[in-house]
Parts: C-alpha cells; structure tokens; sequence
C-alpha cells in the first residue's frame, strides 16, 4: 500500500498522526496536484507563445475572452465541488457504498449541467466581444474563438468532476498523470491547427508539416480537443478503475436523492455564485483595460497567465487541503481538522513567498516567451513585479479557502471574496487606470490581494467555520 493510502487510512480511523505524518501527507497529496495545475499552466503557456507569434491582434482576441473562460470553468467547478466534498465526507466516514450513489447522481446532474452550459455560450458569444468593448479589429477572431470554446463545456464538466471525485478519495496521481497528458495533446493538436502547411528542420532532416492554418480559432479547437480526449480518459478511470467509487462494484439503478442534490446545491451554489461574481469582477476589470488598446489588452492576458505559474502551488495544497479537511470532517476529527488547515495554509504562504520571488526576477524570460512584440513584453514585465508583492498574502486567501470547502462551508468564504474585489480591486482599479495605465490596474489587485489574505486569516484564527463539525 502506498505511504499516503496508509496515512488516509490512519485519518479515517482515528488513530494519532505526528506532525511529520501530517506533514508529509500534506506534501505526498500536494505535488500531484502541484504537476496537474503545472501541466494545465504549461498548456495556456503553449497557446499563448503559439498564437503570441500571429501578432498582438490575435493575442488580444484570445486575452479579451479570457476572463469569460475562467467564468464558465469556475461554474463548471463550483457543479463538481457540490458532490466531491460530500464524497470525501463519506469516504472519511468509511462508507463508500453512499459515496458511489453520490457519485451516480452527480455524473446525471453534472452532465445535464453541462449542457446547458454549452447552449448559453453559444447563444451570447457574437455578443460578446462588443459587450467587453473590444475593437472591431478583434470582433471576429474572439467570438470565433468563444464558439469554439463553448463546444467544449460538457466534456470539461466532466474532466471537472471525474478529478474532483478522484481527489477526494486521496487519489491525486491518476488526475495529474492524465492532466500531463492533456498538456501533450495540446501540443501536438495546436501545432496542427494554428498554423499553416510549412516546411520544417529537425536534426539537419526537412520535411513538410501538415497544417489547417486557423490561427486563433485553431488554438481553441486544439485546446478543446486534449479537454475531450483527457475527460473520456480519467472518466473511464473513475468509473471503472477506482479502488472507493469504481461504479462496477455493485450492480444498482440510479436513484436521484433529494437530500444530495439538495446538499450539493447548498455547497456548490455559493462557490458558483462566487465565481460568476468575481469573474463578472474579471470581465469588468476588462472592460477597465480594453479602452486602454490592444497592447495593454494582449500584456494584462499574458502578464495573467505568467503570474498563474506562481499561484500553482497554492492550488495544489488547497486540493490537498480540501482532500484532507473533507476526510477529518467525515471522520469527525475536529482537530485534525484544524491542524492540517493552519498547516496547508502555512506551507502554501512559504512556497508561494519563494515563487514571488521567483516571478520578479523571472518576468522578462516568463514575458518573453509568450510573445516577441516589445511593447506588450515591456509592460507585462512592470505590472509582474508589482504583483509579487502579493503572493504571500494571495497564498493564503487560496489555501484558507479551500480548507473551508473541504468542511462544506461555502457561503461566507464565498461573500468574503465578493467583497474584496468588487468593493476594494475594481474601486480601485477605476480610480488608477486613468492616471497610471494598467500599471494602475495591478496595483489596485496587488493591494487586494493583501487585503483578501488577510481577511481569511483572521477567519482561519477565529475558528467558527469548525462549528459545523460534531
């Protein structure tokens, strides 16, 4: 059995762990987690440098539909997170059966979800470029790319939630593994269909490459490729294979239960809410910067996707955080449950402090291959070491959060990030743009940050979001 099976194990029947166990536990849980959001931000990385080499128009088209992807992703996830912490509840309580009907139901309601995910992005993406007040230069190229893009929403619901599932039940290596593998199809997908027929030189060798040649839609139909082929995969994998919810071991009809999809609600919709409130903060944050022209439009997009580099490890403790809280609680293990939340955030502010580091002294080679235009190189670079001052602070509003959903408490996290960047980011940002450019702009998130940190610590210390925990 593997040393973290074995640590889980010791969690769910209440036997003592040192604080090296708790530790390394943390740890072992994290670094898979850690290599599936790597893979994930190594993947926008590639469409980004790929389609940064077409021009700053078409990296402005990709980056004037970014904050409404992450909208879609986010309620996608929020859809998942409702049933998987009710899964890690019960697989911490040992009853794995009740786990597997959870599981049913939300591969039902998911999908339908899904769905109508995809119809609505549909229905809005020839709006919404001029919604986002993009120029007539990019109109076309971003609503194409959105089209795209919404095709893929059912299939990414369900790499959502067969993850989310799988990290639940302690399992975080088959979700990494086949997230590394959605990196390499992206790839090879992108390289197919961004750019035309060409001759190329390998090892002295020159041959021809097939290519379709459709820049930036080419890009969104290589990226909902990998999506499609990864999510059937890790399905497959959670349906079949999975040693706590291979659907497999028991022959039973679905049975749509009022009281999980009443719960999953209760969960889920304040984390949905949540995200559409701070995405829609996202989308008015573009609207900011759209006036501000399309170099400031293409720096803001790829200075976001450089920065995700540095939040990576933050995420992936908060995966474990949320694995790890949700297996106590079902244990009803209230102070384990403390310690492993005060522990995950505290790695997570440690790591994310040297990746800060990292992102101010790195930012010209992080800006640099994304796109060889200057002008956006030069000013992705400035507003990057603005916003490494605020990594520490920002781990710890990600880790906190996390470790909240993982006891189901959703709904004040939740208000707490509305908060912070409706109220203190976009006042902010639309008192500074004017005066400083987008430099402005990340100040005003750069002092969010901090501020959101510090808020959920003091929620972390204070301890009342262990009340729900008997």
């Amino acid at each position: 059995m593997k040393a973290e099976a074995i640590l889980l194990e010791m969690v769910r029947r209440g036997r003592p762990l040192s604080w090296m166990q708790r530790l390394s536990l943390i740890v072992r849980l994290s670094i898979p987690s850690m290599l599936a959001q790597l893979s994930y931000i190594v993947m926008v990385y590639i469409d980004a440098s790929m389609v940064g080499s077409l021009g700053a128009e078409a990296s402005a088209a990709i980056g004037l539909m970014s904050t409404s992807t992450w909208l879609f992703g986010g309620i996608l996830s929020a859809a998942s997170v409702g049933f998987s912490v009710q899964v890690a509840h019960l697989v911490g309580a040992g009853e794995l059966r009740k786990a597997r009907d959870v599981l049913r139901q939300a591969l039902a309601a998911t999908s339908v979800f899904g769905i109508a995910a995809m119809c609505i992005a549909c229905a809005i993406c020839p709006f919404l470029p001029g919604w986002l007040g993009g120029d007539e230069s990019i109109a076309g190229m971003a609503s194409e790319y959105f089209m795209i893009f919404a095709f893929s929403l059912p299939f990414m619901q369900l790499n959502r939630l067969s993850g989310s599932m799988l990290q639940s039940s302690g399992n975080m290596r088959v979700p990494s593994m086949l997230n590394v593998s959605m990196c390499i199809l992206d790839i090879v997908f992108n390289t197919i269909f961004i750019f035309p027929t060409r001759e190329v030189t390998l090892l002295g060798h020159t041959f021809t490459m097939y290519g379709a040649g459709m820049e930036v839609a080419g890009a969104a139909l290589g990226t909902a490729l990998a999506i499609a082929v990864t999510s059937l995969l890790m399905s497959s994998y959670l349906c079949f294979k999975s040693k706590e919810l291979a659907l497999t071991q028991e022959k039973v009809r679905l049975r749509v239960q009022g009281s999980t999809l009443k719960k999953a609600f209760q969960i889920g919709a304040p984390i949905g809410l949540e995200h559409t409130i701070m995405c829609g903060a996202q989308i008015a944050s573009t609207v900011i910067v759209a006036p501000l022209g399309n170099i400031a439009i293409a720096a803001n997009a790829f200075a976001v996707t450089a920065e995700s580099l540095c939040y990576m490890p933050g995420q992936g403790i908060g995966d474990a955080a949320t694995t790890l809280v949700g297996q106590s609680v079902g244990a009803c293990r209230k102070d384990l449950t403390r310690r492993f939340a005060y522990m995950s955030v505290g790695l997570g502010m440690a790591v994310m402090t040297i990746m800060g580091l990292v992102m101010y002294l790195a930012a010209p080679l992080m800006m640099g291959i994304m796109t060889p235009v200057e002008e956006i190189k030069d000013l992705g670079v400035c507003v990057l070491r603005i916003e490494a001052f605020a990594e520490p602070m920002y781990a710890a509003s990600i880790v906190a959060y996390c470790a909240f959903i993982g006891t189901g408490d959703t709904l004040v996290p939740s208000c707490m990030n509305f908060f912070s960047i409706w109220v203190v980011r976009l006042s902010l940002a639309a008192v500074l743009a004017p005066v400083l450019g987008l430099k402005g702009v990340w100040i005003a998130m750069c002092i969010e940050l901090c501020f959101r940190g510090a808020i959920f610590l003091f929620r972390l210390v204070r301890g009342r979001w262990l009340d729900r925990i008997r």
